[in-house]
């Protein structure tokens, strides 16, 4: 059985980031040709492509997904649909997701504070989830292929 490995979509070539776009680079399909690849891009699974830009933003200690345009709280959709594709993966052995993403970002995302300015940076809302679920397997972003 092949190694089944869970890659940031937009890395993988697939247009799903908010304005459309990929963030491709081919160099991480190619190491992991011999693996069974799982594309996983939560923000375009829920929220569809393009789309609002979403921020992670501190609210009253607590990590919230907002919406840029209408300010809206979307983590409890996002982080149900987080979950549900964990339920449905739970054989992953392996991770490269897109740094400084909302969702996907590992220790390099943003943090915001309510009036969008930056205090720190952290894990994006999908890697703190997929990082409590998937324990002893080794998580990277992209910066450890170029």
């Amino acid at each position: 059985m092949k190694k089944k490995v869970l890659i940031s979509a937009c890395l993988l070539g697939k247009n799903c980031r908010y304005d459309g776009l990929t963030k491709e680079i081919p160099e991480i399909a190619k190491e992991f040709r011999n693996c069974q690849i799982v594309p996983f891009c939560p923000e375009n699974s829920v929220f569809g492509t393009p789309r609002q830009k979403i921020s992670l933003v501190e609210i009253d200690g607590e990590n919230c997904i907002i919406s840029d345009e209408s300010n809206e709280d979307v983590t409890k959709i996002l982080t149900d649909d987080i979950n549900s594709f964990i339920t449905l993966n739970q054989d992953i052995q392996s991770l490269v997701l897109k740094s400084k993403s909302p969702s996907c970002g590992l220790g390099s995302t943003p943090i915001l504070n309510k009036n969008k300015e930056v205090i720190k940076h952290g894990d994006g809302i999908a890697a703190k989830i997929l990082k409590k679920h998937y324990k002893n397997i080794l998580f990277q972003d992209e910066k450890a292929f170029l």
